[in-house]
């Protein structure tokens, strides 16, 4: 419990931080500035989507139905795959939480590995997998950020609060939480003599690592303190990178929507792009690189257990643990749907929502279909109810469109 502690209270001063920055660029950045620049089958698009993906504070199950509503409203094969190959490896919140435990080496390395990485991937779809890329026509008309209502800029603030404090804490806390604690359980359970006997051999520790973080779900922010928990054990610097690139990056639902609505094709160049990328990123790390770099923090590490804890460390943990708290609630709580004795209410259930990215989208695409006038969705199960006079294929394919299953609630 003490190596668990201590980690969350290096983290949580430069965790809030980062949180409020993404709540900020949520409410103040315009949502279509993300759909404007990345139509057409070119580099160009590859690296706007890539540029426009690097910041965001979105996980690789959010980006899925982001990217696929993205794809769906003109962005190119080759736009798409950039956008889910660098969106989930960082955001600005995780590369704040990485300077904070890790260094400014690794901070900088991050996002310079998601940008040449989904510049490949982007680049190998668009040469050879162009086919069924979408037309002009196909194209939703742009919409603004606010809908056309005019929005205060308090209005705005408590928006960013929200996000930042409740929805992205529902999304990526419990993620966080978890590899706090597997971080912690390394460090006490795994002996020090079981990764000695990958010191010497970069490229096999790499690979295990791999066959470990390609299916298992891993946010950006959630996957540093396991990076550092294998690094205090012995592994090298380029080992920690491919985890914190390839665990973020993709997993086994990212890669069935993928395969389900992109293709196998894309999906195989997705994965290419992003396996390579990590292991030839950490070999130059390992073999190219001074080690030093990357082993301060470690020893920084060491020195924030001697000297003891931090009153304002300390705060901002306790401040943290009480807004995932209230988050968890909020999300967790039983929530009545206003359900009306009418045949225009229909109730069905979504699979696939894990986070309100994945629950604002499905909203959305719902909401595009003639007829329906209120959408009520219950993250927490699926349930979803519609009200209007509405074609409910047209509804199930919206949806299903996106990456989620739809079934109907008998």
């Amino acid at each position: 419990m003490r190596e668990i502690f201590e980690l969350i209270n290096s983290m949580a001063p430069y965790l809030l931080l980062g949180f409020l920055l993404a709540g900020l660029m949520h409410a103040f950045v315009p949502q279509n500035l993300y759909r404007r620049y990345l139509g057409g089958n070119s580099f160009r698009s590859v690296l706007n989507a890539a540029l426009l993906g690097i910041p965001l504070p979105l996980c690789s199950c959010g980006v899925i139905p982001t990217a696929m509503s993205l794809r769906k409203e003109g962005a190119s094969k080759g736009a798409t795959v950039s956008f889910l190959i660098s969106t989930p490896q960082t955001g600005v919140d995780s590369i704040i939480a990485t300077y904070s435990l890790i260094g400014l080496p690794f901070a900088l390395l991050r996002p310079l590995a998601a940008l040449v990485t989904s510049l490949f991937g982007g680049c190998l779809v668009n040469r050879f997998d162009d086919k069924d890329v979408c037309s002009t026509s196909c194209a939703a008309p742009s919409e603004s950020v606010d809908g056309g209502v005019r929005v205060s800029f308090r209005q705005r603030l408590q928006s960013a609060f929200r996000y930042a404090f409740v929805e992205m804490m529902q999304d990526i806390g419990k993620w966080l939480l978890l590899g706090l604690v597997v971080a912690g359980l390394i460090t006490v359970f795994v002996p020090d003599s079981f990764f000695a006997l990958f010191a010497d051999k970069p490229l096999l520790s790499m690979l295990l690592v791999l066959a470990f973080a390609v299916p298992m779900y891993l946010c950006a922010t959630g996957s540093i303190p396991i990076a550092v928990a294998l690094m205090l054990k012995g592994l090298s610097p380029g080992t920690a990178l491919v985890l914190l690139m390839a665990g973020p990056a993709v997993n086994v639902a990212s890669m069935l929507v993928i395969s389900k609505v992109m293709g196998k094709k894309t999906l195989s160049f997705y994965l290419l792009s992003i396996v390579s990328g990590a292991i030839a990123f950490g070999l130059a790390i390992d073999y190219l690189l001074p080690r030093e770099w990357f082993l301060t923090s470690l020893a920084h590490i060491h020195d924030c257990h001697a000297q003891g804890v931090s009153w304002f460390n300390l705060g901002c943990t306790l401040l943290m643990l009480l807004l995932l708290v209230n988050a968890f609630v909020l999300r967790y709580r039983k929530q009545d749907s206003c359900e009306l004795p009418s045949d225009k209410n229909w109730v069905m259930m979504v699979k696939g929502m894990t986070c309100n990215h994945c629950k604002n989208n499905v909203e959305k695409a719902i909401m595009k279909v003639d007829g329906v006038e209120q959408v009520d969705i219950n993250l927490a199960d699926g349930r979803t109810v519609v009200t209007g006079s509405f074609d409910r294929e047209a509804i199930k394919k919206s949806v299903e469109g996106i990456g989620f299953e739809v079934v109907e609630d008998d």
